[in-house]
């Protein structure tokens, strides 16, 4: 039911808006490795085109990928281990907040070049076509990158070769410190889809329920055989673009409004209306809370990698 669905969808972003606030706290107390970039107010967009895959599809994401990469059920403690620098991360401590990857569950890396994974994405959705496996490649960007080069490229080639693309643009209005109007001549980016002859679809990216139901679509679509789609999911960063960012260059109010649109705080809204009690929802966030900061405790106590780590899975 809508409701028992709702409900995952809740606990999902919550874990997310969580592991973020301690990353955030952590970042403070200097025991993060190198720099972070957070993405707390996009939850919606995240965990509803996640939860719209199934078991072999795959992943990419930009730098801002702690919640997709959670959100495609990587392991809390694994991730903050990674974010942290430990031998038990995800990657063994060697990639850290921007290159999060656990191919265990499809999430096949975090990019720090913007832009960079859109072409693999295209890769990931070709061999699933090859090998006639009926998976998905979703791939995560943000608003700068479709004015990059490789943008324009992988979308000419996923529509050409019919790949099962998922294009995800999370619209958050910004491009580092640069509002979207200042670099980008179109304001519906979406639009860029027609020149590629895919699908461009805009959804309102704190919408749950509208992000799951506009991902599923597309899923449909690029497992028939019918190619790529690209979404354009408006949303917002609550923090700024790094942990050095104060994010003075936003308008007056421009925040305020944004955080009265809160994803979670929407979702509970819908939920509320679904006719969930306020008093399971509070339990909810207990759960999810004592979840996170358990990983987090996991995460601590771990050790740092051994100093001979450093020569394995490198190439010379």
């Amino acid at each position: 039911s809508a409701s028992e669905l709702g409900v995952g969808f809740f606990e999902r972003m919550l874990r997310t808006r969580h592991l973020e606030d301690e990353v955030q706290r952590m970042f403070t107390q200097g025991l993060v490795r190198g720099t972070t970039h957070l993405c707390q107010g996009q939850e919606a967009s995240s965990v509803g085109v996640c939860a719209a895959l199934r078991e072999g599809d795959t992943m990419t994401c930009t730098y801002r990928g702690h919640g997709a990469v959670l959100a495609m059920r990587a392991p809390a403690d694994e991730e903050i281990g990674e974010i942290m620098g430990k031998a038990k991360g995800l990657c063994g401590g060697k990639g850290g907040s921007m290159h999060l990857t656990d191919v265990r569950v499809g999430a096949c890396g975090s990019f720090a070049i913007v832009g960079a994974h859109l072409p693999i994405a295209v890769g990931l959705s070709f061999a699933s076509r090859y090998l006639g496996d009926s998976a998905v490649s979703v791939c995560f960007f943000g608003d700068g990158t479709t004015n990059i080069g490789a943008f324009h490229e992988a979308l000419n080639l996923a529509s050409l070769w019919k790949t099962p693309t998922i294009f995800v643009c999370e619209n958050n209005r910004y491009g580092e410190y640069s509002p979207q109007s200042l670099t980008t001549p179109v304001e519906r980016l979406a639009d860029r889809a027609a020149s590629y002859g895919m699908p461009g679809v805009v959804v309102d990216g704190n919408d749950l329920f509208a992000v799951h139901a506009t991902a599923g679509e597309a899923a449909e679509r690029a497992r028939s055989g019918l190619g790529p789609t690209l979404i354009e999911s408006l949303t917002y960063r609550q923090v700024g673009h790094s942990r050095s960012d104060p994010a003075t260059y936003r308008p007056e109010g421009e925040l305020d409004e944004w955080l009265a649109r809160d994803p979670i705080m929407l979702l509970e809204l819908a939920l509320t209306e679904l006719g969930i009690a306020e008093a399971e929802l509070a339990e909810r966030r207990e759960k999810v809370a004592q979840e996170v900061s358990g990983a987090l405790e996991r995460a601590k106590s771990w050790p740092d990698p051994a100093p001979k780590a450093r020569f394995e899975n490198v190439f010379a």
